[in-house]
């Protein structure tokens, strides 16, 4: 008993285990690996999300991005607030409108020019994403085609797509009207009447 004792205290005593230690050179410990992955993973998002966060604003910029956010909505909300207008109390809008009746043409011409310039870089972008999707679409068009010319063959409708050949039993019985008795007997009788 001391001797086998002796030899596994030699294998797996003192806090050691020769056999997984050997079997480690072989073979990657899995538990390890999971660790070391673990950690590359974790590095490896952390590094991601220090590229990709915003850099800290501070109260002006957030201010200032908060008043370019306001124009779209608030030309909406205020249109639909003149129809409100409108509707609710009409002479109320009517002298309101008297009022924009006496803004000189150089202003109106102003506004348009003000409006154009804060929407025309947005509508300058959407037009070029526009173009790009068209592009694209344009580039599948020939697959598309061909596609369609393939389905358009297997769909045929032509006469004598089934032909049979040389099979002469199969033509004579495709050539042969097939006898109904349901309908011999439905024929007779509406002759009897």
């Amino acid at each position: 008993m001391g001797l086998i004792s002796s030899v596994f205290a030699y294998l797996f005593g003192d806090g050691r285990n020769a056999v997984r230690e050997t079997v480690e050179i072989f073979r990657e410990n899995s538990e390890s690996g999971a660790k070391r992955s673990l950690a590359l993973q974790q590095q490896a998002m952390f590094q991601f999300g220090e590229e990709f966060k915003a850099p800290q604003k501070g109260a002006f910029d957030r201010f200032i991005d908060g008043l370019n956010r306001l124009p779209r909505p608030a030309m909406a909300i205020g249109t639909l607030g003149l129809f409100v207008a409108a509707m609710v109390d009409p002479i109320w809008f009517a002298a309101r409108m008297q009022g924009v009746a006496l803004v000189p043409e150089p202003l109106w011409w102003l506004l348009g020019v003000i409006v154009s310039f804060y929407f025309g870089a947005r509508h300058q972008a959407k037009v070029q994403e526009l173009q790009r999707e068209i592009t694209a679409t344009i580039q599948r068009t020939p697959k598309v085609l061909e596609n369609l010319q393939a389905l358009k063959d297997l769909r045929s409708k032509v006469v004598g797509v089934a032909d049979p050949g040389s099979d002469a039993n199969l033509l004579q019985h495709l050539s042969d009207a097939e006898e109904n008795p349901a309908l011999e007997d439905w024929r007779r009788l509406r002759r009897g009447q």
